[in-house]
């Protein structure tokens, strides 16, 4: 009897611990895959997070390129019709004739009434460019695109100062150009009044753009270096 009992015990034992082994191995199991769930959960999370980042960036990005270059195709005509009006201002005082001095002054008083709106038209959408680059910074935490954004704010930046001045030169320019006349007696080209004044902030003007054109090609010269700005664009 006592053999018997012994064995049953055993038996009874040993399937205890076999049941206790399997219910242990299961809730095992249901904890595991919970904290599996929960960890999917939040890398999911994350990466949804990481992708509206992304879209966010991507999409301000590209909003500020292309405020940025509808900026620097306004600079463009602005120069384009600047270029123009100085170069009609200096044919026409250097003029003999004076049919030829009238109709180079209206060409050149043309053409530096042009390049004011589109050096206006370019100044704020610089400005607005700037801003856009700066919103861009809070979409992105990587250094390197970071510094890049730094880059195109100081663009945007110098490229606004540069239009500016170069609105103030052209409005000197025409104000010169409204002033020449023809002098029969000495048969050449002089002044209506005392331009000398306007001539020192017209050199002033140029000077300084000078200046800041160094700056703005600066910056962009350290943009085209970045392999970024390819891939984006």
């Amino acid at each position: 009897m006592v053999k018997e009992f012994t064995r049953n015990m055993f038996v009874m034992l040993l399937a205890i611990m076999v049941g206790v082994i399997i219910i242990t191995f299961f809730i095992g199991d249901i904890i595991n895959r919970s904290k599996i769930d929960i960890l999917t959960a939040e890398h999911n999370e994350e990466l949804i997070t990481i992708m509206g980042q992304s879209e966010n960036f991507t999409s301000h990005f590209l909003k500020s390129s292309s405020v940025l270059d509808q900026a620097r195709e306004d600079r463009a005509f602005g120069n384009y019709h600047f270029d123009l009006g100085l170069l009609w201002y200096q044919s026409a005082l250097s003029q003999k004739n004076s049919t030829l001095m009238d109709s180079y002054k209206v060409r050149g008083i043309n053409n530096c009434t042009n390049a004011l709106p589109n050096y206006l038209n370019s100044y704020y959408n610089f400005l607005e460019a700037k801003d856009y680059f700066n919103e861009t910074k809070a979409f992105i935490s990587y250094e390197k695109y970071l510094t890049l954004l730094d880059l195109y704010v100081n663009l945007t930046d110098a490229g606004s100062r540069l239009t500016m001045l170069r609105y103030d030169a052209s409005k000197y320019l025409m104000y010169l150009t409204e002033n020449l006349t023809f002098n029969p007696g000495a048969n050449n080209v002089t002044y209506l009044m005392n331009v000398s004044d306007l001539l020192m902030l017209f050199d002033q003007t140029m000077f300084a753009y000078g200046g800041v054109l160094d700056e703005f090609e600066e910056y962009q010269d350290e943009i085209d270096e970045y392999e970024f700005f390819d891939e984006v664009r």
